[in-house]
């Protein structure tokens, strides 16, 4: 039997286009290799996360567990004020954040509380959750920018893709601050490589000068679910751990606490 003259041209070609994929994907993971996580605050946090902080140029996604609480704000708020600023220190130099709303505004005096400089901020305003899918990934496809948070609803896994793809390749961190989702909800599916849940915590601290939050981990890419009590020290810019959560639902505190309105215009 003779072989088609064809067909180790063809193999060939296939050959090389594999070789050429291996190649990017060798370069995308020595890009991400040199990428320095982004500390929670709180060492135990960062512990449970295999990476030691959460990565770098990639998508995680933050779920709100009651849509009248700004805990998932607030969170999202103090991981974008940890992010270190490229090629400087602080100041003039730091790298600039994009935040895509739906509605509502932004107050400057609870950003600076949670350790987000406003003067670091471009702020877009957008209708649909399309709309804002869409300026996410072009600021994604910015690499003056240090990270794109994006507040949807719906997220189809095929534009959780795009994101994914446009974050890993300028190294812009994405952040989707999402609507809320109960304890009880199956999660659609998602490429985000880590995707939490946060919410109020009833305690003695839950005032605006430490907000006290329940932070579940509800998926990490190649490490495991977490739950935690935390509190956020505005004087620190630090997550503290006052109690680990034990097994069994927490009731759920009365009333909006005080800090829920410092990220309102």
């Amino acid at each position: 039997m003779s072989c088609h003259p064809d067909i180790p041209d063809l193999a060939n070609g296939r050959l090389a286009a594999l070789r050429r994929h291996v190649a990017r994907l060798e370069g995308r993971a020595s890009v991400q290799a040199h990428r320095r996580p982004i500390s929670s605050g709180h060492g135990s946090v960062d512990a449970a996360l295999p990476w030691g902080g959460l990565p770098r140029g990639v998508l995680h996604e933050v779920f709100a567990g009651d849509a009248r609480s700004s805990a998932a704000a607030g969170f999202c708020t103090a991981l974008l004020g940890r992010l270190a600023p490229k090629g400087a220190t602080g100041g003039a130099g730091a790298a600039p954040l994009l935040w895509v709303r739906r509605d509502g505004r932004l107050h400057g005096p609870g950003l600076a509380a949670f350790g987000l400089d406003p003067a670091r901020l471009i702020m877009a305003r957008a209708e649909r959750d399309r709309e804002v899918l869409w300026a996410v990934e072009e600021g994604l496809r910015c690499p003056e920018l240090a990270a794109v948070l994006g507040e949807v609803d719906q997220v189809s896994l095929f534009a959780s893709r795009r994101l994914q793809l446009a974050a890993e390749a300028t190294g812009v961190t994405a952040l989707l601050l999402r609507g809320a989702a109960g304890g009880g909800e199956r999660l659609p599916p998602s490429a985000a490589v880590t995707r939490w849940r946060v919410t109020p915590a009833p305690g003695p601290s839950r005032r605006i000068e430490a907000p006290r939050w329940r932070l579940e981990l509800l998926r990490c890419r190649h490490g495991l679910p977490h739950e935690w009590i935390i509190e956020h020290r505005h004087e620190t810019d630090h997550l503290a751990l006052p109690a680990l959560l034990r097994h069994g639902p927490l009731e759920p505190p009365g009333g909006p606490p005080a800090w829920d309105r410092a990220l309102a215009g």
